[in-house]
C-alpha cells in the first residue's frame, strides 16, 4: 500500500515537473538522471527572484532533499547574461508603500529558501554565471559549491538602496578572510570573473562556454557524492586557464582594507578613510558618503554581530532588519532615487552618520515576538 502511495507520488511529481517546463514559467524545474535542475527563468528582469518563484523552489529543494532518486541539486539561470540579479525589489517597494503583506512575506519566504539552500543534503551546485547580486548571492553561497565564470559579476550593492546585505549577508561576509566582507557590504564594491573565486564568494573557476558540459558530466555521475561532485568540479575547474595569471583586484589594497574597515563604529571607519588619504581611501570614502547612513550603520553591525551567529540566527536577525527598513524612509528613497527614477541622487533622512542614534540602531535588531522568522 505504502509502495503504491510513494509510486503514485513519484508520477504525481513527474507530471508536476513536465508542467513546469513550459518555457514561459518564471522557474523551470526538472530531474535529469539523478539531478533535480532549478533554472530561474525570467531573462528579461535578469532572473530577479519574485515571491512565486521562491515559493515554488523551497518546496521542491525540499522534496528532492528527501527523494531517494535525488542526488544533487543544480541551479542556473536563463538567459545567459545573468544568474540572477536580486530580488524582485520594485514588487517590494509598491507593497511596502501600502502596507501590503508582501513584504513580510516575500523576505520570510526568501530567507526560508536561503536556509534550506545552507541546510541541504544534498550536494548543492549553484553556477553562478553572469551578474549576481543580492537574492542570486542568498541562492548560490550557502550552498555546497558554487561554480563562477569569466562572465560573473559579484556585488551586495544594497546599502545604496537604504537596506543591508540580507539573504545571510551576516553569515557569509565577515567570515570571508580579514575585512574583505565588511568592505564589499559598505562599498557595494563589485568583483568580477575570477576575483569573485579568489574573494572566497565562488568555490570554482570554469568558462562559461564549458558550463553545459560541465552539467551534462554532473547529471551523468553515477550516485555522486559530495566527494565525486568536488572532483568533477576540479577537474573542470583545473583546465580552466582564463586570468589565471592575473593578481586578485583587492590584493595591492588587502593591508588598508584590513584596518580601515575593522574600526568599531561607521563614524571611526569615515575617519580613518580620511586620516589615511591615499586615493584607495579617497575612493571609498566617496562611494560611503553615497550611501544611506542609516543602512551604513544597520549593515556595520548585521555583519559584527553576524560573524559568531548561526545562519539561522543570521536570518532571524535580518528578518527582524527588513522588516524595520520597510517601516522606515530611507528604502523607499533608495529604490526611487536608483531604480525608479534613476536620478541617482536620493535624499537621506537622516542624512548623517551622526544623526543615526543607538538607539534607533538598537530598535531596530529588536525581537519581533510572534513576527519573528521561524525557521
Amino acid at each position: 500500500r505504502l509502495k503504491a502511495l510513494n509510486r503514485l507520488q513519484v508520477v504525481l511529481q513527474h507530471l508536476k515537473m513536465s508542467k513546469q517546463t513550459d518555457s514561459t514559467a518564471e522557474v523551470l524545474l526538472e530531474k535529469k538522471g539523478g539531478a533535480g535542475i532549478i533554472t530561474l527563468n525570467r531573462p528579461k528582469a535578469l532572473n530577479a527572484l519574485n515571491l512565486s518563484m521562491i515559493q515554488q523552489i523551497y518546496p521542491q529543494i525540499k522534496t528532492w532533499e528527501q527523494d531517494p532518486e535525488t542526488f544533487l541539486i543544480i541551479i542556473k539561470g536563463a538567459g545567459g547574461k545573468a544568474f540572477c540579479a536580486g530580488g524582485d525589489i520594485r514588487a517590494i517597494t509598491e507593497a511596502g508603500k501600502v502596507g501590503d503583506k508582501l513584504s513580510q512575506d516575500f523576505f520570510r519566504g526568501e530567507y526560508r529558501l536561503n536556509n534550506a539552500v545552507g541546510t541541504c543534503k544534498k550536494p548543492y551546485v549553484a553556477l553562478i554565471d553572469g551578474i549576481t547580486m543580492g537574492g542570486g548571492v542568498g541562492v548560490s553561497i550557502h550552498g555546497h559549491f558554487r561554480v563562477a565564470t569569466e562572465k560573473t559579476l559579484f556585488a551586495m550593492p544594497e546599502t545604496a538602496i537604504g537596506l543591508f546585505p540580507d539573504v545571510g549577508g551576516g553569515y557569509f561576509l565577515p567570515r570571508l578572510s580579514g575585512k574583505i566582507g565588511y568592505y564589499l557590504a559598505l562599498t557595494g564594491c563589485r568583483l568580477k570573473g575570477r576575483d569573485v573565486l579568489k574573494a572566497g564568494i565562488a568555490t570554482h573557476f570554469v568558462e562559461s562556454e564549458k558550463l553545459p558540459a560541465l552539467e551534462k558530466d554532473l547529471i551523468a555521475l553515477k550516485s555522486p557524492s559530495k566527494e565525486k561532485i568536488a572532483d568533477l568540479l576540479n577537474s573542470y575547474h583545473m583546465k580552466c586557464t582564463v586570468d589565471q595569471e592575473k593578481e586578485f583586484v583587492l590584493d595591492e589594497h588587502m593591508e588598508k582594507i584590513n584596518s580601515l574597515f575593522s574600526a568599531n563604529s561607521m563614524e571611526e571607519i569615515v575617519k580613518r578613510l580620511k586620516q589615511d588619504g591615499s586615493p584607495f581611501a579617497m575612493k571609498q570614502l566617496e562611494t560611503i558618503n553615497k550611501m544611506s547612513p542609516t543602512s551604513l550603520k544597520l549593515t556595520l553591525r548585521q555583519l559584527r554581530e553576524g560573524a559568531s551567529m548561526s545562519l539561522q540566527e543570521v536570518l532571524r536577525m535580518e528578518y527582524r532588519l527588513s522588516q524595520a527598513c520597510m517601516k522606515g524612509h530611507d528604502f523607499y528613497e533608495g529604490v526611487r532615487a536608483v531604480l525608479i527614477d534613476k536620478d541617482q541622487s536620493p535624499k537621506w533622512k537622516p542624512a548623517a552618520l551622526e544623526e543615526v542614534s543607538d538607539e534607533f540602531v538598537d530598535n531596530c535588531f529588536k525581537p519581533l515576538g510572534n513576527d519573528d522568522l521561524k525557521l
